[in-house]
């Protein structure tokens, strides 16, 4: 039996990250990345939830955020979710939670997905891999790390070289809604109970444009 190196300690931080199998493309439209960041928030409890039994009643995916839940599993902080590639930011809040809502939200994606592309076998890349945060300067990193990570969509190099166009990185950031960026920096929306933002640092909320963000990055 395999032994995930990272353990899971209750009071902790952690950035939790798959990518598809073979780089593969687990993301193809907006109704993927708004079933995945709807599952964020219905697993996050023991409770179990149908999504379809929900969908068939003709009830959109933003009605699904204001379902109640009884108590929750992990702490949601931030989170990105890239074509081929996810990033979540929690905090270990029961034993074994981020373990329990992992396990959900890959089973309940790969299921849906497989079914909807007509495919069978393994979505993701093994296991979710997880690094655990161990200082506020890693926090903050990470924090920024996962708002950023779309920039590479339309500058790869960026990271290397900087970022060129401020502009036009920043109009592409504050509109690509498949993050928790839009949450923290330009309004409320459903999603946004997907986070609890009360156990995470208050200054997350001040880095509030691109440049505090890069220069957050740059800094770690």
């Amino acid at each position: 039996m395999s032994i995930r190196p990272v353990p899971f300690l209750v009071g902790e931080y952690y950035h939790l990250y798959n990518r598809g199998n073979d780089k593969r493309t687990i993301f193809l439209d907006n109704h993927d990345f708004m079933r995945f960041m709807s599952l964020l928030y219905v697993c996050n409890t023991k409770d179990s939830f149908n999504m379809r039994s929900f969908l068939s009643k003709g009830l959109a995916f933003v009605d699904i955020f204001s379902t109640k839940r009884n108590d929750t599993l992990l702490d949601i902080g931030a989170y990105c979710f890239m074509p081929n590639h996810f990033h979540i930011l929690v905090h270990e809040k029961v034993d074994r939670g981020i373990s329990m809502f992992m396990q959900k939200v890959s089973t309940a994606y790969s299921m849906y997905f497989n079914k909807r592309y007509e495919r069978s076998g393994s979505l993701f890349e093994g296991k979710f891999k997880a690094s655990h945060i161990d200082s506020e300067p890693y926090l903050n990193w990470i924090f920024t790390y996962i708002h950023l990570n779309p920039v590479k969509l339309i500058d790869s190099m960026w990271k290397k070289d900087g970022i060129k166009n401020l502009e036009q990185v920043n109009k592409f950031i504050q509109e690509y809604s498949h993050s928790s960026y839009h949450d923290y920096f330009i309004g409320n929306r459903p999603a946004g109970a997907t986070l609890n933002k009360t156990v995470f640092p208050e200054h997350f909320g001040e880095m509030n444009d691109l440049q505090s963000l890069t220069e957050q990055f740059q800094a770690g």
